[in-house]
C-alpha cells in the first residue's frame, strides 16, 4: 500500500511537533512543511528532512492530506482550499474563529468526501479513557484549566484557545442541548479574554462549571465529572483518574448510618463507596491523533471528533463568548486586535505593536 502522503502548514511550536512525528509514523511520508517564516522554516529543515516552502500552494499538488497548525483566523481560508483540492485535513483546534465558518469547513468537507478531523488532543488522554464509565450521562461537571503566557494563540482569547478542551471533552459526555450560559471574562493583556468561567446548563438537567486562565502562575488541567455510576476526577496533565463508586446499597438506597456507631461510621462509608486510582499506560496523545487521522482516510471511517463535533464545541464557546461580553468589568468593552497584513498571513498585532499603532 502506498505511504499516504502529508505535509504540515505552518511551521510555529505545535506545527514543528506535527512534522517531527509524521516523519517516523507508520503508513506515512512527510512531504514537507509550509510557513511564510524563513526562520520557521529553519527550524524544521534543520531537524528534519523534509522540504519547506514559503507559500502553502506549492505543497497542495504533492500531498494527500495535510495538518493545518497555522494561526486560528486562518483555518477557515486554508480548510476550504485543501478541502477544494480534494485534500484530507486534520485542523488543529479551534476548527475556526466563528461557527459560521466552522459549519462551512464541515459542509465543505462533507461534499467532497474527505476527512476533517480536528486537533482536539485531549481526546486521546489515557485519564479520560480510564473514567469513561463515569463520564456517561453525568449530572454535574467542574473544570479547570490553567496555564502560564506563552505568546501563542494570540489571535484569540483563553475561550477558544484553551476552555474550548473542556467545552469538547464536556458536549463528547451529553449529548443534549445547552440551554443556558452564565459567563464572565477580563482581558489583561490584550484586546481578548485571558480569564474566563462559564456556567452551562444542559436541558437534561446537567450543569458545567468551566473555568480557564492563560496568565496564571500555577499549570493545572483536571475536570471532575458526578454522575449516577459514580464520581471521577481526571488529572489531564498527569494522565490518570481517581474514580469512586457506590455499591449496589447505596445505588438503591438502602444505605443508612441510622444504626452505625459514630467510631465505625468512617469504616462503613469505605466499604460502600469503593475508590480507586487508575494510571493507564503512558501514550503521546499527539501520536494517537495522528495515527487515527492517517487511520480514518485508509479506513473511511469518522475521527472521533469530527466537523460536527468541533461545530458544536465552537457554538457553544460564541454562547460563552456571548455572556461574556454582557458582563463587562469596565464601562467600556475591550478594543478589537489589530490585525497586521503581511505577504502571505496576516497575523494579530502584539499589545506594544497595538499600542504603539493607536
Amino acid at each position: 500500500m502506498r505511504r499516504l502522503r502529508v505535509g504540515v502548514i505552518g511551521a510555529g511550536h505545535l506545527g514543528r511537533i506535527h512534522a517531527r512525528i509524521l516523519s517516523k509514523l507508520a503508513g506515512v511520508r512527510l512531504m514537507g512543511v509550509a510557513d511564510p517564516s524563513a526562520e520557521a522554516r529553519s527550524q524544521v529543515t534543520d531537524n528534519l528532512r523534509t522540504a519547506a516552502f514559503a507559500d502553502h500552494r506549492e505543497l497542495i499538488p504533492n500531498i494527500d492530506a495535510a495538518v493545518i497548525a497555522a494561526p486560528t483566523f486562518l483555518h477557515h481560508a486554508l480548510g476550504k482550499e485543501l478541502i477544494s483540492a480534494g485534500k484530507h485535513v486534520l485542523i488543529e483546534k479551534p476548527l475556526a474563529p466563528t461557527a459560521n465558518e466552522a459549519r462551512d469547513l464541515h459542509a465543505a468537507a462533507k461534499d467532497a468526501h474527505v476527512v476533517l478531523q480536528v486537533g482536539h488532543v485531549e481526546r486521546f488522554n489515557p485519564a479520560l479513557q480510564a473514567a469513561q464509565s463515569i463520564t456517561e450521562h453525568p449530572k454535574f461537571i467542574d473544570a479547570v484549566r490553567c496555564g502560564g503566557f506563552t505568546g501563542r494563540s494570540q489571535d484569540v482569547g483563553v475561550v477558544l484557545d484553551l476552555m474550548i478542551h473542556d467545552l469538547d471533552l464536556i458536549l463528547s459526555m451529553n449529548a443534549s442541548p445547552v440551554e443556558q450560559v452564565d459567563a464572565v471574562g477580563v482581558a489583561v493583556l490584550g484586546g481578548h479574554e485571558d480569564l474566563a468561567n462559564a456556567r452551562l446548563t444542559f436541558a437534561d438537567g446537567c450543569v458545567a462549571n468551566v473555568s480557564a486562565s492563560r496568565i496564571s502562575p500555577q499549570p493545572t488541567r483536571r475536570m471532575q465529572v458526578f454522575s449516577k455510576s459514580g464520581f471521577a476526577r481526571l488529572d489531564f496533565a498527569g494522565r490518570c483518574a481517581t474514580v469512586i463508586r457506590p455499591s449496589e446499597l447505596i445505588a438503591s438506597g438502602q444505605f443508612t448510618l441510622d444504626d452505625v456507631l459514630p467510631a465505625s461510621q468512617a469504616e462503613a462509608v469505605a466499604r460502600v463507596l469503593t475508590e480507586e486510582s487508575v494510571t493507564p499506560p503512558p501514550v503521546d496523545q499527539l501520536t494517537e491523533e495522528l495515527s487515527e487521522f492517517a487511520a480514518c482516510i485508509q479506513s473511511s471511517e469518522p475521527p472521533r471528533c469530527g466537523g460536527a463535533e468541533a461545530c458544536r464545541a465552537i457554538e457553544v464557546a460564541e454562547m460563552v463568548l456571548s455572556s461574556i461580553a454582557q458582563h463587562h468589568w469596565t464601562d467600556e468593552p475591550a478594543p478589537a486586535p489589530a490585525i497586521l497584513r503581511g505577504p502571505h498571513w496576516d497575523r494579530v498585532a502584539t499589545p506594544a505593536e497595538h499600542r504603539e499603532a493607536s
